[in-house]
């Protein structure tokens, strides 16, 4: 299947709705005592969704698999702090 724009792509989908729980999540009070992870997590969840924009929107495949894995790195960052956090709850 070929994709005509990025908001279509499954992946790209699914990273958006991760970012509206994080983005969710952090309003909870609790994050205004923890510094600046909030704002950390944030940013890295956006990096997500705007990474395979950006690499679909550049058009080669090869920038697509940079892109790809710029959003892959930004998802472990996610995870890292969500374990973290967990590690403090």
């Amino acid at each position: 299947m070929k994709y005509e724009r990025f908001e279509d792509l499954p992946v790209w989908k699914e990273s958006v709705q991760l970012g509206a729980r994080v983005f969710k999540l952090t309003r909870d009070k609790r994050f205004a005592f923890m510094g600046d992870i909030a704002s950390q997590i944030q940013r890295a969840v956006l990096s997500i969704s705007n990474n395979i924009a950006q690499g679909f929107e550049r058009g080669a495949t090869q920038e697509i698999l940079t892109f790809l894995c710029y959003a892959r790195g930004s998802a472990g960052e996610v995870r890292s702090i969500l374990s973290l956090m967990e590690c403090l709850a």
